[in-house]
Protein backbone atom coordinates (compact mmCIF):
# COMPACT_ATOMS: atom_id res chain seq x y z
CA UNK A 1 0.00 0.00 0.00
CA UNK A 2 1.35 3.14 -0.57
CA UNK A 3 1.26 6.05 0.94
CA UNK A 4 0.00 9.54 0.54
CA UNK A 5 2.27 11.88 -1.34
CA UNK A 6 3.22 14.73 1.29
CA UNK A 7 1.84 17.70 -0.08
CA UNK A 8 4.33 20.99 0.30
CA UNK A 9 3.02 24.26 -0.44
CA UNK A 10 5.53 26.62 -1.59
CA UNK A 11 4.78 31.09 -0.90
CA UNK A 12 7.12 32.55 -3.17
CA UNK A 13 8.36 36.17 -2.03
CA UNK A 14 7.98 37.78 -5.62
CA UNK A 15 4.83 38.08 -7.90
CA UNK A 16 7.40 38.97 -10.68
CA UNK A 17 6.59 36.35 -13.29
CA UNK A 18 10.29 36.01 -14.29
CA UNK A 19 11.57 36.51 -10.70
CA UNK A 20 14.41 35.01 -9.42
CA UNK A 21 12.59 33.63 -5.87
CA UNK A 22 9.95 31.95 -8.62
CA UNK A 23 13.14 30.17 -10.56
CA UNK A 24 14.52 29.35 -7.17
CA UNK A 25 11.25 27.60 -6.30
CA UNK A 26 10.62 25.65 -9.38
CA UNK A 27 14.85 24.22 -8.81
CA UNK A 28 13.96 23.23 -5.09
CA UNK A 29 10.65 21.39 -6.52
CA UNK A 30 12.79 19.89 -9.32
CA UNK A 31 15.26 18.33 -6.14
CA UNK A 32 12.06 17.24 -3.72
CA UNK A 33 11.57 13.62 -2.36
CA UNK A 34 9.53 11.91 -4.84
CA UNK A 35 6.91 11.27 -1.83
CA UNK A 36 6.66 15.29 -1.99
CA UNK A 37 3.74 16.97 -4.30
CA UNK A 38 4.79 20.59 -4.55
CA UNK A 39 3.07 23.77 -5.45
CA UNK A 40 3.26 27.30 -5.78
CA UNK A 41 0.39 28.97 -2.98
CA UNK A 42 -0.15 32.31 -5.32
CA UNK A 43 0.07 35.47 -3.83
CA UNK A 44 -0.13 37.96 -6.45
CA UNK A 45 -4.00 38.44 -6.47
CA UNK A 46 -4.16 39.23 -2.68
CA UNK A 47 -5.62 42.61 -2.12
CA UNK A 48 -4.50 44.09 1.09
CA UNK A 49 -5.64 42.24 3.76
CA UNK A 50 -8.65 44.35 5.88
CA UNK A 51 -10.26 43.08 9.05
CA UNK A 52 -13.13 44.76 7.71
CA UNK A 53 -13.21 41.85 4.87
CA UNK A 54 -13.07 38.99 7.43
CA UNK A 55 -16.99 38.09 7.23
CA UNK A 56 -16.99 37.89 3.16
CA UNK A 57 -13.21 37.46 2.49
CA UNK A 58 -12.39 38.02 -1.50
CA UNK A 59 -12.13 34.92 -3.47
CA UNK A 60 -8.27 35.05 -3.81
CA UNK A 61 -7.83 35.20 0.16
CA UNK A 62 -10.50 31.81 0.65
CA UNK A 63 -8.46 30.26 -2.10
CA UNK A 64 -4.93 31.24 -0.33
CA UNK A 65 -6.39 29.73 3.08
CA UNK A 66 -7.82 26.58 1.32
CA UNK A 67 -4.03 25.87 -0.20
CA UNK A 68 -2.24 26.68 2.84
CA UNK A 69 -4.69 24.59 4.87
CA UNK A 70 -4.09 21.24 2.34
CA UNK A 71 -0.52 21.60 2.89
CA UNK A 72 1.00 19.44 4.97
CA UNK A 73 4.27 21.42 5.40
CA UNK A 74 4.94 25.08 3.85
CA UNK A 75 8.18 26.72 2.23
CA UNK A 76 8.91 30.25 2.22
CA UNK A 77 10.97 31.51 -1.12
CA UNK A 78 11.82 35.02 -0.55
CA UNK A 79 13.70 37.81 -2.09
CA UNK A 80 15.58 40.42 0.00
CA UNK A 81 13.77 43.80 -0.62
CA UNK A 82 15.36 47.04 1.50
CA UNK A 83 16.93 44.80 4.40
CA UNK A 84 13.66 42.95 4.68
CA UNK A 85 10.94 41.05 2.99
CA UNK A 86 8.35 41.99 0.60
CA UNK A 87 5.08 43.50 1.53
CA UNK A 88 3.26 41.32 -0.85
CA UNK A 89 4.60 38.47 1.66
CA UNK A 90 3.84 40.07 4.52
CA UNK A 91 0.27 40.55 3.66
CA UNK A 92 0.03 36.82 2.92
CA UNK A 93 1.11 36.08 6.13
CA UNK A 94 -1.21 38.10 7.36
CA UNK A 95 -4.07 37.07 5.24
CA UNK A 96 -3.64 33.36 6.09
CA UNK A 97 -3.40 34.25 9.89
CA UNK A 98 -7.01 35.82 10.42
CA UNK A 99 -8.88 36.25 11.55
CA UNK A 100 -8.33 35.14 15.22
CA UNK A 101 -8.34 31.92 15.86
CA UNK A 102 -8.65 30.72 12.07
CA UNK A 103 -4.45 30.58 11.48
CA UNK A 104 -4.46 28.48 8.80
CA UNK A 105 -0.06 28.06 9.16
CA UNK A 106 -1.02 26.89 12.52
CA UNK A 107 1.82 24.29 13.94
CA UNK A 108 2.41 22.89 9.93
CA UNK A 109 6.59 22.14 9.33
CA UNK A 110 7.85 24.93 7.08
CA UNK A 111 11.24 26.39 5.88
CA UNK A 112 12.61 29.24 4.64
CA UNK A 113 15.02 30.44 1.39
CA UNK A 114 16.20 34.20 0.91
CA UNK A 115 18.13 34.91 -2.02
CA UNK A 116 19.39 38.16 -3.46
CA UNK A 117 22.04 39.12 -6.62
CA UNK A 118 23.89 40.73 -4.23
CA UNK A 119 25.96 39.18 -1.25
CA UNK A 120 24.70 38.79 1.92
CA UNK A 121 22.09 35.79 0.47
CA UNK A 122 19.08 37.72 1.87
CA UNK A 123 19.86 36.66 5.58
CA UNK A 124 18.03 40.18 6.33
CA UNK A 125 15.02 38.77 5.07
CA UNK A 126 15.36 35.56 6.30
CA UNK A 127 15.30 37.02 9.78
CA UNK A 128 12.93 39.09 9.62
CA UNK A 129 10.33 36.34 7.71
CA UNK A 130 11.52 34.31 10.88
CA UNK A 131 10.69 37.28 13.24
CA UNK A 132 7.05 37.58 11.81
CA UNK A 133 6.05 33.81 10.87
CA UNK A 134 6.62 33.01 15.17
CA UNK A 135 3.06 34.51 16.05
CA UNK A 136 1.87 32.14 12.97
CA UNK A 137 2.58 29.07 15.52
CA UNK A 138 5.02 27.28 12.07
CA UNK A 139 7.49 24.65 13.18
CA UNK A 140 9.96 26.44 11.36
CA UNK A 141 13.26 24.47 10.37
CA UNK A 142 16.06 26.03 12.03
CA UNK A 143 19.26 24.01 10.35
CA UNK A 144 20.42 23.27 7.17
CA UNK A 145 19.95 27.69 6.51
CA UNK A 146 19.63 28.55 2.69
CA UNK A 147 20.72 32.24 1.97
CA UNK A 148 21.52 32.70 -1.73
CA UNK A 149 23.51 34.98 -2.74
CA UNK A 150 24.27 36.25 -6.15
CA UNK A 151 21.55 34.67 -7.68
CA UNK A 152 21.63 35.88 -10.93
CA UNK A 153 25.06 34.13 -11.18
CA UNK A 154 23.21 30.45 -10.29
CA UNK A 155 20.84 30.46 -12.72
CA UNK A 156 20.81 30.72 -16.27
CA UNK A 157 18.43 32.43 -18.88
CA UNK A 158 15.69 29.45 -18.17
CA UNK A 159 15.69 29.75 -14.67
CA UNK A 160 17.92 26.43 -14.56
CA UNK A 161 20.75 26.23 -11.63
CA UNK A 162 24.45 25.85 -12.86
CA UNK A 163 26.45 26.47 -10.40
CA UNK A 164 27.39 22.85 -8.84
CA UNK A 165 28.06 24.63 -5.19
CA UNK A 166 24.48 25.83 -5.15
CA UNK A 167 23.01 22.58 -6.62
CA UNK A 168 24.57 20.60 -3.57
CA UNK A 169 23.26 23.46 -1.43
CA UNK A 170 19.81 23.16 -2.64
CA UNK A 171 19.47 19.31 -2.38
CA UNK A 172 21.29 19.49 0.86
CA UNK A 173 18.60 21.71 1.83
CA UNK A 174 15.85 20.13 0.71
CA UNK A 175 16.85 16.62 2.23
CA UNK A 176 16.71 18.41 5.44
CA UNK A 177 14.00 19.71 4.97
CA UNK A 178 12.42 16.36 4.42
CA UNK A 179 13.81 14.80 7.70
CA UNK A 180 12.14 18.08 9.46
CA UNK A 181 8.69 17.56 8.04
CA UNK A 182 9.11 13.80 8.94
CA UNK A 183 10.34 14.50 12.18
CA UNK A 184 7.63 17.44 12.95
CA UNK A 185 4.73 15.42 10.85
CA UNK A 186 4.91 12.50 13.14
Amino acid sequence: MNSPLTQVGIIVGSIRKASYSRQLANALIDRAPAAWSCSIIEIHDLSMYNQDLDDNPPLPWTRFRQEVAASDAVLFVTPEYNRSIPGVLKNATDIGSRPSGQNVFNSKPAAIVSLTPYTGGGALANHALRQSIVYLNLAVMQQPEAYISEIDKIVDEHGKVTDIQADKLLRAFMKGFESWVKRIGS
